[in-house]
């Protein structure tokens, strides 16, 4: 394919993938590209969808009947690891996006996850040798810990927390622990009067009367969504403010969304809850899945989000739950305190890489394998760690090589693709968000 065709198709692919949401909010999308035209990395973070059309067109030796039907994350890469409160109450450090999750081949998160760390690994000027290393450590540490499932009748038990981990893993929970409740209230809220509102700030945007009459009520019916002997009694959930949310990331530009300030566990202002509504987002690997039966499963994709989340994690949210507005699917789920990333700043050398790595593996292997008990199993009726350890049983070394030898090229494929987005974007060659001139 000739440069001309690629950069054709990289802005026939965004376009196709995000046309509604440059029509309704072209500013946004000029925030998002610019952020992606900052290194490959970014751009690669910022184009799923890409990464699927062109996965979609390749052979796949590991997909079968079962593997290629598992749920996954969507869009795993270096970059979507980090700490929640889990609903036992217990800080766990995993995967924390799930945006982009739905039914596929199960090699699609381990392939997205290995070009990433080739294209960080390029970033930080490590060599490929090390890159190699460093992808091999990763895939070795998923397929252990899928054995170790089908080994075990008791999958949920597993976790990365405080006493099983150790080093910069061990390091970003225990910066979690030190987060409260208190702290984050009083960052996005202020008293006024006797009660608690939703701060004036950057990025909030103020109802009118008739916009959060609607807001209200979808909140008031997203409370049902949430499995019944999980909801918390009492005066919970009543809605002491809300506003309107801008200001997201590279994945989630243009989405609306709103937050709201919902009474705690009781009436004491500091156990008071602050919530997300964002519109569901289609997700990128639903574009080359061609199945209705998994289509057909999500009334919308506020709740695929939320039933993909419950599949893909051991104890999810108990706040997590959908709902609807003006007929288009929204995500609700706990603006909460006790997030920290893992930030890759400050890890630089492949030694020190090599044993985080390690753990996204074995939590990569979690979310395929370890389900909440609340998750709709229908979709994925068989034991997921048994059919991947079935298929690569004996096959490990080949399985390794594949992804690493996937990862240095579409790395290396990314970077080029890099270049000619910037080139197409700077020259107005994607229609509908092209930059206003500076007078």
């Amino acid at each position: 394919m000739t440069a001309e065709d690629r950069s054709a198709r990289i802005v026939d692919t965004l376009v196709d993938a995000f046309a509604d949401l440059m029509t309704a909010d072209p500013a946004a999308f000029r925030v998002k590209f610019r952020k992606m035209a900052a290194d490959p990395f970014a751009f690669y973070r910022g184009s799923a969808c890409l990464f699927y059309a062109d996965v979609a067109g390749r052979e796949d030796p590991w997909a079968d009947e079962r593997t290629s039907r598992v749920w996954i994350q969507g869009d795993l890469h270096a970059e979507n690891f980090g700490t929640y409160m889990d609903g036992d109450g217990v800080l766990i450090f995993d995967v924390n996006d799930f945006d982009e999750a739905y039914v596929g081949h199960f090699t699609w998160d381990v392939l997205r996850f290995a070009a990433s760390m080739a294209l960080l690994g390029w970033r930080k000027a490590i060599s490929d040798d090390d890159i190699t290393t460093i992808v091999e450590r990763f895939v070795r540490a998923y397929l252990d810990q899928v054995r170790v499932f089908v080994g075990t009748s008791d999958d949920r038990s597993f976790s990365l927390r405080l006493d099983t981990t150790e080093g910069v893993v061990h390091e970003v929970l225990s910066r979690a622990k030190l987060r409260t409740r208190v702290a984050l209230l009083d960052g996005i809220t202020e008293t006024e009067g006797y009660d608690r509102v939703l701060r004036d700030m950057s990025g909030i945007r103020r109802l009118d009367d008739d916009e959060r009459a609607k807001v209200v009520d979808a909140f008031e019916r997203y409370v049902s969504s949430i499995p019944e002997h999980r909801r918390l009694r009492g005066v919970t959930y009543r809605v002491k403010d809300v506003a309107g949310r801008s200001g997201f990331g590279i994945g989630s530009a243009g989405l609306p969304a709103y937050t709201a300030l919902v009474e705690g566990f009781n009436q004491a202002l500091d156990n008071d809850v602050v919530l997300s509504m964002k519109q569901g987002n289609v997700a990128a690997p639903s574009r080359v899945v061609d199945d209705p039966a998994v289509a057909g499963a999500f009334r919308h994709h506020g709740h695929r989000t939320a039933v993909s989340q419950r599949a893909l994690q051991a104890h999810a949210d108990p706040m997590l739950g959908w709902t609807d507005l003006d007929g288009v699917g929204y995500v609700v789920s706990e603006v909460s305190p006790y997030e920290a990333d893992l930030d890759w700043s400050e890890l630089t050398e492949p030694t020190d890489i090599a044993p985080v790595v390690e753990y996204l593996g074995r939590a990569t292997a979690k979310v395929h394998c370890v389900a909440d008990a609340d998750a709709d199993h229908t979709l994925v009726p068989f034991s997921t760690e048994e059919a991947i350890a079935g298929i690569t049983a004996g096959r490990e070394d080949e399985f390794a090589a594949w992804v690493v030898d996937f990862a240095h090229a579409y790395a290396a494929q990314v970077r080029e693709d890099h270049a000619l987005f910037v080139e197409a974007f700077r020259s107005g060659a994607i229609p509908g968000v092209a930059a206003t001139q500076v007078a």
